[in-house]
């Protein structure tokens, strides 16, 4: 029905950048907000970074200044820009999406990506 696929996930060393992606695709009427989350081992799934489909964002305190989230709504895109990375920011990414579907009968749903890692080690 709805899909959300990531993409850009790796491994860099501390200091590096990386450019995590992530589209929605399937029977999408309208997609509000856009948001990324990350789960450590042992620890809990947590915001980094949510989009508005008007554009406003806001980020966890832990990344403010160091990551940057963006959205194509033509393309039903969110992307995620991680500068100055840190041994800190090493987790399961995932991309999370509020959307309205064209059937069944315009319901609207949080749907989730499966993952994508990044590891920040020298």
């Amino acid at each position: 029905q709805v899909q959300l696929v990531e993409s850009g996930g790796g491994l860099v060393q501390p200091g590096g950048s990386l450019r995590l992606s992530c589209a929605a695709s399937g029977s999408i009427f309208s997609i509000y907000t856009m948001g990324w989350y990350r789960q450590a081992p042992g620890k809990q799934r947590e915001l980094v970074a949510a989009i508005t489909n008007g554009g406003s964002t806001n980020y966890a305190d832990s990344v403010k200044g160091r990551f940057t989230i963006s959205r194509d709504n033509a393309k039903n895109t969110v992307y995620l820009q991680m500068n100055s990375l840190k041994p800190g920011d090493t987790a399961l990414y995932y991309c999370n999406a509020d959307i309205r579907v064209t059937t069944p009968a315009l319901r609207r749903s949080d749907y989730w990506g499966q993952g994508t890692q990044v590891t920040v080690s020298s």
